[in-house]
């Protein structure tokens, strides 16, 4: 038996550091269950640590997770996963080109009073070595990654129903491990490869004289992950491609896809048929390739546009640039499509040994299994009770999910009742400018991303995206985001689609309401109420 448990989603960390949801809030939004912070949380830590290793930035010792909960850079706050922004602004001030200092700043909004960067030079060496190595290899190794693990996925979700239970917790253990090294290679991709040459690109658009080239620049590639997506349901809309088909490439994809108690597409495909409707009625001209072709021709002006921009001397280096900005940025969507996948078949394993428990009569419904932890899920005995422990668990959940954290804080976030919480402010809304273009149209406020209710045409506000949206963001008129910044999914997919989105408006979806006629300008990151919902349409 089980004792009473304490609240695994709250645990006891470091009250000296200072936190923030910020960098993981698009990868699982909201409140966890139990099971889905067991999958992340150390092994998520791990995986980062490898990640910083390879980079050179961190040694070979400090791959490990602490042993102390003070001492983790993850943790666990009323159900939201945060990061210690010391532990990412130590590896700032480890790093060439970058600061302690400018890491914080870029994840807290502004410095902290008191905050102290201590600028080194010890990791140099290590960084001199492994890093060219390490981004030279990203475009051959992550293509390779990905499909290695596609190919795993889909032999994994074809066996998982028939597994006995010591077999359904292999695969999950397995799918544990795989997650930890993809991971590991999608960090090392995002920090030594697309966001180095991210910072370049927006480097030469400011020495061109015009900051709004850069995105321009880097959109109509043609190779993200996303687009294959927008594609195939196209194809799916004109029945040139069966949902079997589509789902067996898409499946692992769906509502809150970072959340193991999630159910994705492969298990639940009405969102996609009704996609798929909305799509059917968009003309010949409006197709993904129509699109991708338009914004092509827009990258190769606006890269022309820098290289008539910058000085002489520069030319050279740019062109280089504008040439890893091709080979380099699309390979953001590759690893998060891979980690995607590994814990779809962590999520079909948990519900394969719910199924057992609850034949065994540890649990009520197959579902019951998220609130257990990873120890409990692997190695419960046959018939122990474990029903207990879920509706204590549950509870604490519900808890967690009436209230309302920062995105950031110091020691311990300031609580607040969600359903008692104030709006913000009504008026302008001011994020980051992520894709350009300037238009208007009605609001619909997007929580629950099971997308039911979306119409063509609308501007979407959401509190953050996963690569599902990249469905609906090909029928929207613009977008706009709580969190996340210029690399963020929502913002990519923007400018490939060439729709316009404003990143981190921090609470967008508390001051706009469905209805709203607004004005969205992308370039200039600011979010206009023209004229405000009626109550009887709210």
């Amino acid at each position: 038996m089980y004792g009473r448990p304490m609240d695994v989603l709250d645990g006891d960390w470091d009250l000296d550091a200072w936190w923030s949801t910020t960098n993981f809030g698009e990868a699982i939004p909201g409140v966890l269950t139990p099971l889905n912070w067991a999958f992340w949380g150390e092994p998520g830590e791990r995986a980062a640590r490898r990640a910083f290793v390879a980079i050179g930035a961190m040694t070979d010792a400090e791959a490990h997770v602490p042993v102390h909960p003070h001492e983790h850079a993850f943790a666990i706050f009323h159900g939201r996963f945060a990061c210690k922004v010391e532990f990412l602004s130590d590896l700032g001030d480890r790093l060439p080109g970058t600061s302690g200092a400018a890491v914080a700043e870029q994840i807290l909004g502004d410095l902290p009073a008191g905050f102290r960067s201590h600028g080194t030079l010890r990791r140099l060496p290590a960084v001199a070595r492994r890093l060219p190595v390490l981004f030279a290899g990203l475009p051959r190794r992550m293509p390779e990654l990905a499909a290695t693990t596609g190919a795993w996925w889909a032999a994994e979700i074809a066996r998982t129903p028939v597994l006995e239970l010591d077999a359904a917790r292999a695969q999950w253990r397995g799918a544990s491990a795989r997650f930890e090294d993809v991971m590991a290679a999608h960090v090392a991709c995002l920090f030594a490869g697309v966001q180095s040459v991210f910072d370049q690109m927006q480097g030469l658009a400011l020495a061109a004289g015009d900051a709004g080239l850069a995105a321009r620049a880097m959109a109509g590639q043609g190779s993200h992950a996303e687009l294959a997506l927008v594609e195939d349901l196209w194809q799916l809309s004109r029945e040139q491609l069966t949902l079997e088909t589509f789902l067996a490439r898409h499946g692992y994809h769906g509502p809150a896809e970072g959340e193991l108690a999630s159910r994705m597409w492969r298990e639940d495909p009405g969102p996609i048929v009704a996609m798929a409707r909305q799509y059917a009625a968009k003309p010949e001209g409006e197709s993904p390739a129509a699109v991708a072709r338009m914004r092509a021709q827009e990258r190769r002006e606006a890269q022309a546009q820098i290289l008539a921009g910058v000085r002489r001397a520069q030319r050279v280096k740019a062109r280089l640039v504008l040439r890893l900005a091709d080979r380099y940025l699309p390979l953001r969507g590759v690893g998060k499509a891979a980690f995607l996948q590994t814990v779809d078949v962590a999520r079909a394993a948990s519900r394969r040994i719910g199924e057992h428990l609850m034949q065994g009569g540890s649990i009520d419904a197959v579902d019951d299994v998220f609130y257990l932890l990873s120890g409990e899920l692997l190695g419960a005995a046959a018939g122990s009770r474990l029903q207990p422990l879920v509706t204590e668990r549950r509870a604490q959940r519900a808890a967690h999910l009436a209230v309302r954290i920062p995105s950031s804080w110091h020691g311990r976030p300031e609580v607040v009742d969600a359903a008692g919480a104030a709006a913000a402010q009504a008026g302008p809304l001011q994020g980051i400018g992520a894709s350009p273009g300037v238009v208007e149209g009605r609001v619909r406020v997007i929580m629950d991303p099971d997308f039911d209710d979306v119409e063509s045409g609308e501007i979407l506000v959401a509190p953050t995206t996963d690569p599902s949206w990249a469905s609906i963001m090909f029928t929207a008129r613009a977008l706009v985001v709580d969190l996340g910044g210029q690399l963020s999914h929502a913002a990519v997919v923007a400018r490939e689609l060439g729709i316009p989105c404003v990143m981190g408006t921090g609470h967008g979806t508390r001051t706009l309401r469905t209805g709203d006629l607004c004005r969205v300008d992308g370039a200039a990151g600011t979010v206009e109420v023209l004229e405000p919902a009626l109550a009887a349409d709210v």
